[in-house]
């Protein structure tokens, strides 16, 4: 706990612990005093499990003009190209700042970087530590974190809902002025003033029967951010990982993307290589074609499970290069070196989210993002893989590197926001109802809205959803908050706007493929989908 007035009042609220929270937090905490929110312990973050790597374009025989090409095709016409620039170009710099602060990457023989390559780029750029970077980086950055005088890492808490200054009744464009935030080990909620607010939630995988994504991912950002009146744009875009262990103790572990990089094969029960009927880069294609690929083959088959195959690398470098992923899979009965092992598709990263510019800032004053609860116009409508990595380090400098420089000019948050007012809630009396509810927006989402749609599914899924959005709301404003009825009202809203992305796209682009419009339509089409409330949400609980 950093000395001096309470974390509550601080001049930066982080939200969220992974790479973007962390990274910002550390640069505004040369500028001010921080507080970090996170639901659970810190390193509980999508930036923790994160396998592949970070992509960026430091080899001799790579260019930043191959990484924007590369990016831009995966994007299926809809990246913003000088946002793709601005991320790109800054590739070699991010690398050298995770190294400043500790972060530690694998380094051949001769001392230059060790570089992977996966679907969809068409060099060797990625960047890693074995098959666990993101655990690397976790670990640098909360390290450094918990040992700033002026950041206080609270864990256990769960944000709430963005305190604004339209919320709170006051003149002028709305602004950002923190967050209401649950302790959850003392059942209490709190008002967090900040003159800068912060957004690292990350994505929504838990919307999804199977994801590949921690328990944690459940929408918050995206969900309190667009009560507060901030602009989406894309939900649609939901990325499905193509291989993810079939196992019923796997729970979704993810194979890497790597894998197939390093010359791993998916193959049909019969052994049949099938990528190449699919893209002409076979293994390597982009991640939307992938898992579509295999959804087909699973459909027309029966079988439960594709097989990925990297036998021909043999045992010692499986050991070397991917030791946790062969380790995991010994576990559980599958010798990569010897068979190949069942995969399925996940829902993975969400491409969609809170709209940002090339500084990170929303369109709620003072309220920034970085990371997976952005749409920052980098990915399009299919993100190439280990670009998030990137994109979270070079949206959350931007983001501090803006809000530092406005801090001084900015007046503390008024002190007569309202405090949090449980009124008459009660505790929760039957818990069943949020798990039967948050299965029943999982298996829907997945049935209905996963790696194929159409137009009679979505229909199906809305009905559903807007069925289930009244008794939500009757029993989150009649029961007091705990993290699970946060976590549900949160899903559900972001199951809706996913399906209201969907039926606004009438084409089938990237990571949306719809059976009745199956063509790419650029005439109608090549544009953002953008979705807005239109009024602030109640003051109060």
């Amino acid at each position: 706990m950093p000395p001096g007035p309470h974390p509550r009042e601080v001049d930066f609220l982080v939200l969220g612990s992974g790479i973007a929270g962390l990274f910002f937090a550390l640069q505004a905490a040369e500028h001010g005093r921080v507080a970090v929110i996170t639901k659970k312990r810190a390193a509980d973050s999508a930036t923790n499990f994160a396998q592949g790597g970070v992509a960026a374009a430091v080899a001799g025989s790579d260019s930043v003009e191959a990484h924007l090409r590369d990016t831009l095709e995966a994007g299926a016409g809809l990246c913003r190209e000088e946002v793709v620039r601005f991320v790109v170009e800054r590739g070699a710099h991010t690398i050298e700042a995770l190294r400043k602060l500790g972060v530690e990457f694998d380094l051949e023989a001769g001392g230059g970087f060790a570089l992977g390559r996966e679907g969809g780029h068409s060099q060797r750029r990625v960047l890693h530590n074995r098959d666990a970077t993101g655990r690397e980086i976790e670990r640098a950055l909360l390290a450094r974190i918990r040992a700033h005088p002026n950041v206080a890492l609270l864990e256990n808490h769960y944000a709430v809902d963005l305190l604004t200054s339209a919320r709170a009744g006051q003149p002028g464009a709305n602004r950002a002025l923190g967050a209401y935030v649950l302790d959850s080990r003392r059942g209490a909620v709190h008002r967090f003033r900040a003159r800068i607010t912060f957004l690292a939630t990350g994505g929504a995988g838990k919307v999804y029967l199977y994801t590949s994504n921690p328990d944690i991912a459940s929408g918050d950002g995206i969900a309190m951010a667009y009560r507060a009146g901030a602009t989406l744009a894309n939900m649609e875009f939901f990325q499905f990982h193509p291989t993810c262990l079939y196992h019923p103790q796997a729970k979704s572990f993810l194979i890497s993307e790597a894998v197939r990089g390093e010359g791993g094969v998916l193959r049909s029960a019969l052994g049949e290589a099938f990528m190449a009927r699919y893209h002409p880069m076979a293994d390597l294609a982009p991640r939307d074609i992938v898992a579509r690929a295999i959804d087909t083959e699973l459909k027309q088959s029966g079988a439960d499970a594709v097989f990925l195959d990297i036998r021909a690398r043999g045992a010692d470098f499986l050991q070397q290069r991917f030791p946790n992923i062969y380790r995991r899979c010994l576990e559980l009965g599958f010798d990569m070196a010897r068979e190949p092992v069942p995969v399925v598709p996940a829902a993975h990263y969400c491409c969609g989210g809170v709209v940002t510019n090339l500084c990170g800032e929303t369109d709620i004053e003072n309220l920034f993002a970085a990371g997976e609860v952005t749409c920052s116009g980098l990915h399009g409508a299919n993100r190439l893989a280990s670009n998030s990595l990137l994109e979270g380090v070079v949206f959350a400098e931007a983001a501090a590197r803006e809000a530092c420089a406005r801090l001084p000019e900015l007046p503390p948050p008024p002190q007569n926001i309202e405090p949090w007012r449980d009124g008459d809630a009660e505790e929760p009396s039957e818990a069943v109802v949020i798990t039967q509810n948050w299965d029943e927006i999982r298996r829907f989402m997945w049935n209905y809205v996963g790696i194929v749609r159409s137009d009679k599914r979505l229909a199906r899924a809305r009905r559903r959803a807007l069925a289930l959005r009244g008794e939500i709301d009757e029993y989150y404003w009649n029961f007091r908050l705990a993290p699970g009825l946060i976590e549900l009202r949160n899903l559900a809203l972001v199951a809706r706007l996913t399906i209201e992305g969907a039926m606004q796209r009438r084409e089938s682009r990237g990571l949306h493929y719809n059976l009745d419009h199956p063509q790419r339509d650029d005439a109608n089409f090549c544009r953002d989908t953008l979705l807005r409330k239109s009024s602030e949400p109640r003051p109060g609980n």
